[in-house]
């Protein structure tokens, strides 16, 4: 079990990292159109859809590493005041009866709507310049898979955590 628990939670470390590498170039555009429009006067017809294409993918992709830290903000008022074993009671209950089930349909949802999307060679109406955006929407079902996999990881912590008593750093 600490094995899958490892194997898993470095994927998405990993994964985390190198697409927070995308806030770089986020601020690049960020700058550029800023720039470009209060200086010179000539707003760009790409950063728009750069910007949201790489802010979204920033937070999609960052989302099981989030999981990963524990980093999701938590209502924890009542929870820190429990023993660690009603804390990994709730948590695998709430992971098998809520987050599996939405993260499943997510990935499902999200593969059909980026299939289709790729299919189509679907391009972006938001702006003039009209970038394709199956890439972007392509992010929706890797994140999803990434959630269940991180998901696999928290509920082996749970089970962990009811058989010794405690949480491990």
């Amino acid at each position: 079990m600490n094995k899958v628990i490892k194997i898993i939670d470095s994927i998405n470390l990993r994964v985390g990292r190198i697409f927070a590498w995308l806030f770089l170039p986020l601020v690049y555009v960020l700058v550029h159109e800023i720039i470009a429009t209060k200086v010179f006067a000539k707003p760009t017809d790409w950063a728009f859809d750069a910007s949201y294409m790489l802010y979204g993918t920033i937070f999609m992709m960052g989302a099981a590493y989030t999981l990963a830290i524990d980093g999701h903000v938590r209502g924890d008022i009542i929870y820190r005041l429990w023993k660690p074993k009603t804390q990994a009671t709730i948590d695998l209950t709430l992971y098998l009866l809520v987050f599996f089930p939405a993260m499943v349909a997510l990935l499902i949802a999200g593969s059909s709507y980026a299939w289709y999307s790729f299919s189509v060679n679907e391009k972006s109406l938001q702006s003039p310049f009209g970038p394709i955006i199956w890439p972007l929407k392509t992010v929706i079902p890797v994140t999803a898979f990434l959630m269940i996999l991180q998901g696999i990881s928290q509920v082996a912590k749970c089970i962990r955590c009811l058989k010794r008593g405690r949480w491990e750093e």
